[in-house]
């Protein structure tokens, strides 16, 4: 798998994970009013449970911002060294891409 591809996936992730946390934190919210020994039990269980998902959830975005970080430094730092290999590398792609979709 691909630098890019696994940035992808994370990125789905870490969005699909914020879709479950807001969907658990507006059923808590609906279900605030509703009492019983079970149900407060289950809502305390479940908040807990979401705090920890968001303190993880929160590291791991940060983490991923830091190797996006290190990343395009590290390809600053490749490009000024090596700008004609740059440009080569460039335009091969570009070349690639065009006869690619050149045959549709």
């Amino acid at each position: 798998m691909t630098t890019e591809t696994q940035q992808a996936a994370r990125d789905r992730l870490i969005q699909d994970f914020k879709q479950v946390i807001g969907d658990a934190e507006e059923l808590l919210k609906i279900t605030a009013n509703e009492t019983g020994g079970k149900i407060g039990a289950v809502r305390a269980r479940t908040e807990e449970n979401l705090r920890e998902v968001r303190r993880k959830l929160e590291a791991m975005e940060s983490d991923l911002i830091g190797q996006t970080r290190a990343a395009a430094s590290a390809t600053d730092q490749f490009v000024r060294e090596n700008p004609w290999q740059a440009i080569a590398v460039a335009a091969a792609a570009g070349l690639l891409f065009g006869m690619l979709s050149g045959r549709r």
